[in-house]
């Protein structure tokens, strides 16, 4: 129909320029009689009304044709492929083709979707700032108490600030370790979980007018609401300064104990960069077979702080004693190191660690990886259990120097790279019972109680003296630590409870009793 009215008013318009004689000479620009003008311009006014027409019909045309166009591929991809069937191949890419390849494999390989779980509907109370300290797991464990406490008070929890004042000065924040997102969306149903505080509130955080304190050690959810929420309902905001060992280990709801689980098994994830990073040094000590990993805590830090100087010079001895000085929020100064070490209260040294496993029967030939710092004394303490285990490894061996770059200067970052490859070893051996030994043995429970080795520290220091002085062969003082150790293999164990002596009950993040499935288990008693 278009191209039918252009012809006529094409052919109208050569024919009136035919009838006046207005040839090229005209459409040069040469004067015309008035008659021949009036009608050039009425011809000209009805050829410019018809082009007008014409592509006013062709925008019509082209928006219809472009919104069925967009319609039928929406409905396409509702209503699957055989919508499309028929039409041109613009529309209707062959089912073999390249790109179609390439997109099913990408839809097949992607993650699924993860609904977050509900909102959960509450009346605020508050606000509850906290501020943890310590290590990577000391913060770890503080982060579950503080979730369950803010979600006993219905409070609004602040993302917690993690700790750049201990002795590693580290100056991570949580989201450079711990996937923040996930951690607010997967917790949501149980607490609302803020990045910051609002405008209004933040405004007086910033100005000080915030009440700050650090609540009383161990104590149990009694305590919360009736000291804490008062506190929190009269100045809105509330900042708990210090998060360490806050929360009771037992006396406490199922649900709190349950959701402390669920928050460090697995609301508390790491980021994808340390995940992968983990991921990639699990599968290098995969390679080659099962792989142990020990926990060594042997760094200049532990021993200073402890007072534990066995089998180090006089020169070294006075150097850990000047930096134990030289930390005030180490209280404790004057140190008996013997009487300690006799005690059990020292970490194993290398040297110890290489007797101990070798009288266990593990194989010299296993792939062994220290989770540790950097350790106190060097190559020359390493070099006995370099010695009886060739396969030693560390992160720093095993990763090119640009992979941890990032991680420089990072100690939780660093920390998090071996809790993850320590949870994923098939044997577990810490030297120490601190912070990371507790929360990664309660872990491995939680996963299946994979095998860890829970050394005595007591009876083996007596043991190897007697070893050492020639009280006991070789055969004795093998079959001795393995009687020793039996049941401390990380099997099913009931947590011990002390009454009034919290500080001596297991530790509920080494051994989360209420979060096991209880009917299956062969439960002993510790």
């Amino acid at each position: 129909m278009c191209r039918l009215e252009k012809s006529r008013v094409v052919a109208d318009y050569e024919a009136g320029r035919d009838e006046e004689g207005c040839g090229s000479e005209g459409i040069m620009g040469l004067r015309f009689p008035s008659s021949a003008v009036e009608k050039s311009r009425g011809s000209s006014v009805m050829i410019q009304r018809s082009r007008m027409k014409v592509w006013m019909i062709r925008a019509t045309t082209t928006v219809l044709l472009w919104t069925c166009v967009v319609q039928l591929t929406a409905l396409g991809e509702m209503l699957g492929p055989r919508v499309l069937k028929g039409w041109p191949p613009c529309f209707n890419r062959p089912s073999d083709s390249p790109m179609v390849v390439a997109e099913a494999v990408t839809v097949s390989l992607a993650a699924p979707k993860i609904v977050p779980p509900p909102k959960r509907i509450y009346k605020n109370n508050g606000y509850l700032m906290v501020s943890c300290n310590g290590g990577l797991n000391q913060m770890r464990a503080a982060i579950c108490d503080m979730v369950a406490i803010a979600r006993y008070l219905n409070v609004t929890l602040i993302v917690p600030e993690l700790d750049k004042t201990s002795f590693w000065a580290d100056p991570s924040e949580f989201k450079d370790i711990f996937d923040v997102d996930h951690f607010i969306t997967s917790l949501r149903d149980e607490v609302r979980i803020l990045k910051e505080l609002p405008p209004r509130l933040k405004r007086r955080a910033e100005l000080g007018m915030v009440y700050s304190m650090p609540p009383i050690s161990w104590s149990n959810m009694s305590y919360y609401l009736n000291q804490i929420l008062p506190l929190i309902k009269k100045y809105k905001i509330v900042h708990l300064n210090k998060t360490d060992a806050r929360l009771a280990n037992n006396g406490l709801p199922i649900e709190i104990q349950r959701l402390r689980c669920r928050v460090n098994y697995s609301a508390l994830r790491f980021t994808s960069v340390i995940e992968e990073l983990g991921r990639r040094v699990i599968r290098m000590l995969r390679q080659n077979g099962p792989f142990m990993v020990i926990h060594l805590r042997y760094e200049m830090d532990m021993l200073a702080f402890s007072g534990c100087t066995h089998g180090c010079t006089d020169e070294e001895a006075e150097e850990l004693t000047r930096m134990r000085y030289a930390y005030p929020w180490w209280k404790e100064k004057v140190i008996d190191s013997d009487l300690k070490r006799k005690e059990g209260q020292c970490p194993l040294t290398p040297e110890e660690t290489a007797l101990i496993l070798r009288a266990m029967d593990v194989d010299p030939n296993v792939r062994v990886y220290i989770a540790a710092g950097e350790i106190y004394g060097g190559e020359r303490r390493m070099a006995s259990l370099s010695s009886s285990y060739p396969n030693l490894v560390r992160k720093e061996t095993l990763l090119e120097h640009s992979e941890l770059m990032l991680f420089q200067n990072h100690s939780s970052q660093m920390a998090a790279l071996d809790y993850l490859v320590s949870l994923e070893s098939d044997i577990f051996v810490p030297t120490y019972d601190g912070n990371m030994a507790k929360v990664v043995e309660g872990h491995r429970r939680y996963l299946g109680f994979r095998k860890t080795i829970l050394l005595d520290r007591k009876p083996l220091v007596e043991l190897i003296d007697q070893y050492n002085n020639g009280s006991l062969n070789w055969d004795e003082f093998s079959s001795s630590v393995k009687a020793v150790h039996v049941n401390r293999l990380g099997n099913p164990m009931r947590r011990v409870v002390i009454p009034d002596r919290p500080k001596e009950e297991d530790y509920f993040y080494a051994n989360p009793n209420e979060c096991f499935p209880s009917s299956d288990q062969p439960w002993t008693t510790a």
